[in-house]
């Protein structure tokens, strides 16, 4: 199995084990063979930057991307620049950590107001695009699915973060085409098709259905309905030939031993993806 050219490109989302820290999910990549690995700010919380710079480079993984920015949208003028400074920390970290992605979930409206809160997304990334470029990091927009617009995101399609990136100047601005959010979109295909050379993550795991939970329910590729070999050759065929996230939230995943969860992954991926 370790031969396979598509496992050079496998990346370890960190969400997927939540119950490890930094230093385990890093070993537990090594030992399984994973070259990559998407790293959450919260876990860096846990240690700090300086070691958790330190741990990955001694391990030899490459980061694929850092989890998250954005949450651009607030009730006032003063929230929407405390926002702005934090996404601006999380341009150092992935910085410091040597990954160009940083990944914007880019939040919900304060007040119903979901048009005006789009306008601030578009604005907010905007603003940090400068700073953005003086460390070599891209800004992917990563669309969620509509049942998060209320709590997480108010972009809710491949088509609106094309059209944010489009708007912003394309350079250091891109998408994240994850397949959980976008698999139902009768437009999926034109959009990644619009957005050639400019994807930025990839990101798999599955539809289940029913669906578990809001929040916590995605599953192990295979284990739902999701094409996401179609969508592969699409994001590839687009360009995109980098790093393949599997970012998993589910609950009784996290409550596997995390050994276990990558060897499963690892099966999975080469089989459905």
């Amino acid at each position: 199995m370790g031969d396979h050219p598509l496992l050079d490109r496998l990346s370890l989302n960190q969400i997927t084990t939540e119950k490890w820290n930094l230093r385990e999910a890093v070993e537990g990549c090594v030992r399984a063979e994973v070259p990559w690995i998407s790293i959450w700010r919260h876990k860096i919380e846990e240690i700090g930057l300086a070691q958790s710079k330190k741990i990955i480079q001694d391990s030899g993984l490459k980061v694929s991307s850092l989890c998250r920015g954005g949450m651009f949208p607030a009730p006032t003028a003063k929230e929407r620049e405390e926002r702005l400074d934090d996404n601006r920390r999380a341009i150092e970290e992935a910085a410091e950590l040597g990954t160009n992605t940083l990944v914007l979930v880019c939040g919900s409206a304060p007040d119903r107001d979901i048009d005006t809160a789009r306008k601030w997304v578009v604005e907010g990334i905007e603003k940090l695009i400068p700073f953005a470029e003086s460390h070599g990091v891209k800004l992917g927009i990563e669309p969620l699915h509509p049942m998060y617009a209320g709590d997480r995101s108010v972009v809710n399609t491949l088509g609106q973060a094309n059209t944010m990136a489009e708007a912003v100047g394309k350079s250091q601005v891109g998408v994240v085409v994850d397949v959980f959010h976008v698999w139902w979109d009768p437009d999926l295909y034109k959009e990644i098709e619009r957005a050639n050379g400019n994807i930025l993550g990839f990101h798999v795991s599955d539809w289940i259905v029913p669906v578990p939970d809001i929040f916590k329910g995605r599953g192990m590729m295979g284990d739902g309905l999701i094409e996401i070999r179609r969508i592969r050759n699409a994001v590839e065929k687009a360009g995109y030939h980098g790093p393949i996230e599997v970012e998993i939230i589910n609950q009784a995943i996290w409550d596997r031993p995390g050994d276990d969860v990558l060897q499963e992954m690892k099966e999975r991926y080469l089989e459905h993806v």
